[in-house]
C-alpha cells in the first residue's frame, strides 16, 4: 500500500471569510471568467506580515526570498514536491539541518519567550517545533502566529510546522498528553474503541483538526497504534485497545479525521504521526521505557505480527508521519530476521525493511523525543514517580548509551529517521557531514520530505490564523454535544444490582460524592452530603491505583483515598455507583462485588456522567480490553498476547445496558 501523503491538496475556501476579517489575508484573488489565467487554477488566499506580493500571469504569490521574482519554490502552481526539490537546492547544509531536528517552542506564560525563539529560529535554523503550552485558544493562535512571524523574516521565509500531542482528553501526563483548555472535550481513545463506531472516531479526529488549524498547529503526534497485550503498561489510554483489528479500523479512521481524508494532506489538514513503531504495547511488566529500566518490549508468546496490524490503517489513511519505539524489541526474531538489539529509532531493520520497504511507507519519520540525548548513571538509577527528566537533561537512547549524541545523530538519521525528535541542536548533523559520517545526499532526502510536507500543508501561501475565530470554533456548543454523546456512548456499564442506574431523578435528593464536584450536583438540584449515612446516592470516581513498588500495580488494596471512600459509602448502605477510569485493565474485583453499580469510564465530564447516572444519556460501550481477575493471573499472562489471562473478571466486549446486555 502506497503512503499517500505528500499529495497536494486544495480547498481553502472555509477559511477565506474568517481570514480576511482577521486582517492577515494579502492578495486573495478569485478566479476569473476568461483570459486573464487557467480558469481550473484557484488562487489560494495568501497570508504576510514582511514578505512582499507579487503578480505574474494575473496571480499573486508570496516573495519569501524578496528577489522581486518568482521562483519556483514560491508558485504554488507546482506540486509539493516539484516545490521542495527546488527549495532545498538553495538552502545551506546548516539551513537542511535545522529541517532534520523537531524542537520545542519555549513556553513563557501564554506565549513563547521570544529571545529563546530567536535562537531556535534565526540562529539554527529550526522549523518545526512542539508546543506543550496550555492555555486558551486565542492565546496559542496569538503565539503560534508570533513563531510564524519570526519565520517569515528569515532569508528564505520557510514557515513552521507547530505540532502537538492530543489535548482533547482527560488524561494529562507529562511527555504524553497536553491540559485541555478550551478545545472539545472527548473521551481518551480506549473510550472511542469502546463505542466500536470508527465513523465516530473519524468524526471526533475531524473536530480535533479543526481545532488545531485554528490555532495554528498543523501537525498531531497521534493517534497511538500500539497493541494493548500488557495490562500493566502505562500507556494503555492512548490506545485504541487490544484487538488489533478493530484497532486497525480505529486508526484508519482517526488518521482521515485528522488529516481530512484520505487523499493525502491540503491545507485544512494536521499531519498524523501515528505511533509507536512497533511492538511498544508489549512492554516487559508494563514498565515505561522513558525510562532506562523499562527499555525492553518481549514477545514471549511470539506475537510480534499482531503488533503490526493496527499500522496497516495508518498507512490505508495515508498517515503523514510515522514515530518508532523508544524500545528495545527484546531478543525478538521476526520472519527470519534477528532484530538488532538497538531502539526502534536507531532500527534500520524496523525502519528500512519493514516500514520503507514491506508497507512502502514514504513520508516523515519522526524520531521519539530526546533519543539522541545523554542518559548517564544517575538517569539509569531513576525510577517513576520520579520524573524522567532531570538534571542530565533527557535522553532515552536505548541500545546506544555509551555513545556520543554525534554516534547517536548518525546511527538515527543512517537508520531512517527524518527528524529527531525533541532536538533544537541540529549542529551534530552539520558536524556529521563534515567529518564524513553521514552522507550529505541523506540529509538532503529527509530535508526535501519534511519541506513537501510544509507545502501540502499550505504553510508557504498562509501560515497565520484568526485568535478571535479560534476562540469561536474551539469547543463550540455542536462540538461540545459531539464530544458529549462519544462521553456517553463509551460509557461501559459492568454491572447493576438491583437496577441501582438508572438513579430515579424523584428518590435522590442528597448525594455522597468523591470526584465529583459540587457545583455539578448542585446545577441538578442536588444536595452534596459529606456523611454517606445521609445520602440517598452515592457516587465514586476510582482512578488508576498505579500500585505496588514499580506503580504498575492495577487493584486497589485499600489504602488509596478514593477506594477508601467507596468503601466508606459502602459501609453506610447506601447505594453506591462505583465509577472507575479505565487507564489500564483494572482489577475491579474487590469493587464489583460490594458496589450497586460500576459504570467504566474513559473521561467523562461530571455533567456528562451525571446525565447518565440519572437516565438522559445511556452508556453504551463496551470494553476494548479484557479486565483481569487478579494479579495472579496478570503475571502470568504473555505481555504480547492479547487478552490472554486466566479467568478473566470481564472479556473484551462486555458491556450492559440499562435494559440488559447491551452487546
Amino acid at each position: 500500500m502506497q503512503n499517500r501523503s505528500m499529495r497536494p491538496r486544495r480547498g481553502r475556501a472555509a477559511r477565506l471569510a474568517a481570514l480576511a476579517t482577521a486582517g492577515i489575508v494579502t492578495g486573495a484573488v478569485g478566479l476569473t471568467s476568461a483570459g486573464a489565467h487557467d480558469a481550473a487554477v484557484e488562487q489560494p488566499v495568501l497570508g504576510s506580515r514582511s514578505a512582499p506580493i507579487i503578480t505574474v500571469d494575473g496571480l499573486q504569490f508570496r516573495d519569501l526570498d524578496r528577489n522581486g521574482a518568482l521562483t519556483p519554490y514560491e508558485d504554488w502552481r507546482l506540486t509539493a514536491q516539484q516545490r521542495a526539490t527546488d527549495l532545498a537546492g538553495r538552502m545551506s547544509l546548516a539551513q537542511k539541518a535545522g529541517l532534520v531536528v523537531h524542537g520545542t517552542l519555549p513556553v513563557a506564560g501564554t506565549g513563547y519567550d521570544p529571545a529563546k525563539l530567536a535562537t531556535l529560529v534565526a540562529d539554527r535554523h529550526v522549523s518545526t517545533f512542539i508546543t506543550r503550552l496550555s492555555a486558551a485558544p486565542d492565546q496559542i493562535a496569538e503565539a503560534d502566529n508570533a513563531v510564524q512571524e519570526l519565520a517569515e523574516q528569515q532569508p528564505l521565509g520557510i514557515p513552521a510546522v507547530i505540532s502537538t500531542d492530543p489535548r482533547n482528553g482527560f488524561s494529562v501526563t507529562q511527555g504524553q498528553t497536553v491540559a485541555r483548555v478550551g478545545t472539545t472535550a472527548m473521551p481518551d481513545t480506549p473510550g472511542m474503541a469502546a463505542i466500536g463506531r470508527p465513523q465516530v472516531t473519524r468524526r471526533l479526529g475531524d473536530i480535533i483538526r479543526q481545532e488545531y488549524r485554528a490555532v495554528g498547529i498543523a501537525e498531531g503526534l497521534s493517534p497511538q497504534a500500539d497493541l494493548a497485550t500488557e495490562p500493566r503498561w502505562t500507556r494503555i489510554n492512548g490506545t485504541f485497545g487490544s484487538d488489533a483489528r478493530a484497532a486497525r479500523d480505529q486508526v484508519e479512521a482517526y488518521v482521515s479525521g485528522l488529516q481530512g481524508g484520505t487523499r493525502g494532506l491540503g491545507a485544512d489538514s494536521v499531519a498524523a504521526v501515528t505511533k509507536h513503531w512497533v511492538g511498544y504495547g508489549a512492554q516487559a511488566n508494563g514498565y515505561d521505557s522513558h525510562y532506562y529500566y523499562g527499555r525492553y518490549a518481549t514477545f514471549p508468546g511470539n506475537d510480534f505480527a499482531e503488533h503490526l496490524i493496527p499500522f496497516e490503517g495508518a498507512f490505508a489513511a495515508g498517515t503523514a508521519g510515522i514515530m518508532p519505539t523508544y524500545s528495545i524489541l527484546k531478543d525478538l526474531v521476526y520472519d527470519g530476521h534477528a532484530v538488532p538489539q538497538v531502539g526502534a529509532g536507531f532500527n534500520s531493520y524496523l525502519l528500512q525493511d519493514l516500514l520503507r520497504g514491506r508497507y512502502h511507507f514514504d513520508g516523515v519519520i519522526t524520531s521519539d523525543w530526546g533519543i539522541t540525548g545523554d542518559c548517564p548513571q544517575i538517569c539509569r538509577d531513576t525510577r517513576p514517580p520520579a520524573s524522567f527528566i532531570g538534571s542530565w537533561g533527557v535522553g532515552m537512547p536505548w541500545g546506544m548509551e555509551d555513545s556520543t549524541v554525534l554516534a547517536r545523530t548518525v546511527a538515527t538519521i543512517t537508520a531512517g529517521v527524518d527528524q529527531i525528535g525533541g532536538s533544537d541542536d541540529p549542529s551534530p548533523v552539520v558536524a556529521a557531514v563534515g567529518q564524513g559520517l553521514l552522507d550529505q545526499a541523506r540529509v538532503d532526502a529527509s530535508a526535501r520530505r519534511v519541506l513537501q510536507q510544509k507545502f501540502a500543508l499550505g504553510l508557504f501561501e498562509n501560515p497565520y490564523v484568526d485568535p478571535a475565530a479560534a476562540a469561536s470554533l474551539a469547543g463550540n456548543a455542536a462540538f461540545k454535544e459531539v464530544g458529549d454523546r462519544a462521553q456517553a456512548s463509551s460509557l461501559t456499564l459492568l454491572s447493576n444490582r438491583g437496577r441501582t442506574l438508572p438513579a430515579r431523578a424523584h428518590k435522590v435528593r442528597k448525594v455522597y460524592a468523591y470526584g465529583v464536584a459540587a457545583d455539578a450536583l448542585a446545577a441538578r438540584g442536588l444536595q452534596p452530603v459529606d456523611d454517606p449515612a445521609q445520602a440517598d446516592l452515592a457516587i465514586v470516581r476510582l482512578g488508576d491505583p498505579r500500585g505496588g513498588a514499580d506503580l504498575t500495580g492495577l487493584a486497589f488494596t485499600g489504602a488509596e483515598a478514593d477506594y477508601q471512600a467507596f468503601q466508606k459509602a459502602v459501609d453506610a448502605g447506601v447505594p453506591t455507583v462505583a465509577v472507575p477510569k479505565l487507564d489500564r485493565p483494572l482489577i475491579l474485583t474487590n469493587v464489583v462485588d460490594r458496589a450497586g453499580a460500576v459504570l467504566a469510564n474513559y473521561g467523562v465530564s461530571d455533567e456528562v456522567l451525571l446525565e447518565t447516572v440519572f437516565g438522559e444519556r445511556r452508556p453504551g460501550g463496551r470494553l476494548p480490553f479484557e479486565l483481569p481477575s487478579s494479579a495472579d493471573a496478570v503475571a502470568a499472562q504473555l505481555g504480547d498476547v492479547p487478552d490472554d489471562s486466566a479467568k478473566p473478571l470481564f472479556r473484551r466486549g462486555f458491556g450492559l445496558s440499562y435494559g440488559g446486555r447491551w452487546w
